[in-house]
């Protein structure tokens, strides 16, 4: 059974740090493309980043600052979260793409596979 697990989220001060890791079982990590999403109140799932074995991406918003990584001896997937502002405050959830390896894809729509969320919360 595929599962994933997010963790990390929390309460900081704009301008700070956060770490999330997504704890992946039942498939294997590195065949399969990992994508971070986050959605705000109100507002509809967006993308953040994704992983896979030969490619990353990252939303305009977030470049510069996220960085996303992969510990496939761990079975996780990390995203680092660096000068947070206001507007990175949602909830975080992690996603499995089993039908791609070497590329993953910024669009919600192609992940079957969804943790359960960390809540993240940024303040001014």
């Amino acid at each position: 059974e595929v599962q994933l697990q997010a963790s990390g989220g929390g309460l900081v001060q704009a301008g700070g740090s956060l770490r999330l890791s997504c704890q992946a079982s039942g498939f294997t990590l590195d065949d399969n493309a990992i994508g971070w999403f986050r959605q705000a109140p109100g507002k509809e799932r967006e993308e953040v980043s994704c992983i896979s074995r030969n490619d990353g991406y990252y939303a305009d918003s977030v470049k510069g600052r996220f960085t996303i990584s992969s510990d496939n001896a761990k079975d996780t997937v990390y995203l680092q979260m660096n000068n947070l502002k206001p507007e990175d405050t949602a909830v975080y959830y992690c996603a499995a793409d089993l039908a791609r390896t070497l590329s993953c894809a910024l669009s919600p729509a192609v992940y079957p596979h969804w943790g359960q969320g960390t809540q993240v919360t940024v303040s001014s």
